[in-house]
């Protein structure tokens, strides 16, 4: 093992970071300055891009592993949102000294995994030294053309639905912060929700379906607003369909979190979409099929607002800040 000192860009290269590329000829080995994305035929490329910085999207002695899958699930549930599947990214690293060999491989064990898992390659990026770790990924995403699920295409009547569980990640972030004090078995459950999220990785099978999506990052009330607010509609939302877990409502009914503070926080990185009601049997099937949860939350109305049961919700604490 080498010593940190000894650690060098193209060391880090051939030990950790080649393996990431799956030979893909794109690629060039990782020996060109760029590397290049073959296009499918009858499909258009999905963008996006994402940073994470140590202190203010993990903590400093959070789990290598972890890091790795924020900045993977991050960019994930961004490229679902709009119809795509994965294709290949690329991933900038600064690293400050304290990064070894043992973090290194942990971390990059984690990307292999995940890229196994959902059929995507790294294709280039960039490393440099800095004084705390700051990771950024652009990932390239493939969707068929003039399928792209956008956040504006909601329509009056249409059903909104939401994938997986609400605030398990923000619930565990409490408990990682301790303002939130539950059993052992709560504590470990909860807190794997927040070091490994999960995102809906389907929206490639709902782009037939899905007249607009979001994915939940900034807080459900916030990205709900962001998919009415522009077209002058509104939202009702039944409570008593918002999809939580067992352990959530436990927690719920005890009182020691609230619904209108999971209903705001983020980090979920589910997705919001809307639907046509004609389509509710194929989503449905997509659900079973699948064995993901998808529920059906409400509805589309003409009324601007966000409504919960008839009552318009005020929102204080409409979604995460990124400036502040």
């Amino acid at each position: 093992m080498k010593k940190n000192n000894q650690i060098s860009e193209q060391y880090i290269i051939n030990k950790y970071l080649r393996k990431l590329h799956f030979k893909k000829k794109e690629t060039f080995d990782f020996k060109n300055d760029a590397s290049f994305l073959k296009i499918p035929k009858n499909k258009q490329i999905v963008i996006t891009n994402d940073s994470i910085l140590e202190e203010i999207d993990f903590f400093i002695n959070d789990p290598p592993e972890s890091i790795a899958n924020k900045i993977i699930t991050y960019n994930l549930s961004d490229i679902s949102s709009m119809g795509a599947y994965p294709y290949a990214y690329t991933l900038s690293l600064c690293l400050p000294k304290k990064i070894n060999d043992n973090w290194l491989n942990k971390f990059t064990k984690r990307l292999f995994f995940l890229q196994k898992k959902y059929n995507f390659f790294l294709i280039g990026g960039d490393l440099s030294k800095s004084k705390k770790i700051i990771i950024s990924s652009s990932f390239f995403g493939f969707v068929p053309k003039g399928k792209i699920i956008n956040r504006t295409g909601s329509l009056k009547k249409h059903d909104i639905w939401v994938t997986g569980n609400i605030g398990e990640s923000t619930i565990g972030l409490n408990v990682r912060k301790k303002n939130i004090k539950v059993n052992r078995v709560f504590k470990k459950y909860f807190l794997n929700k927040y070091l490994y999220p999960n995102h809906f990785s389907l929206g490639h099978k709902i782009v037939n379906y899905a007249s607009s999506a979001i994915d939940i990052s900034d807080g459900f009330y916030g990205d709900l607003n962001k998919l009415v607010s522009e077209k002058n509609i509104g939202a009702q939302i039944e409570n008593k369909l918002l999809p939580y877990s067992k352990r959530t409502i436990n927690l719920i009914k005890r009182k020691i979190i609230t619904h209108d503070y999971l209903l705001s926080a983020g980090d979920d990185y589910e997705l919001i979409f809307t639907v046509d009601p004609k389509y509710s049997g194929q989503i449905k099937r997509i659900s079973k099929f699948n064995k993901v949860k998808i529920t059906k939350v409400g509805k589309i109305i003409q009324k601007k607002g966000i409504y919960l049961d008839n009552k318009k919700i005020k929102i204080i604490n409409k979604s995460f800040k990124h400036f502040f």
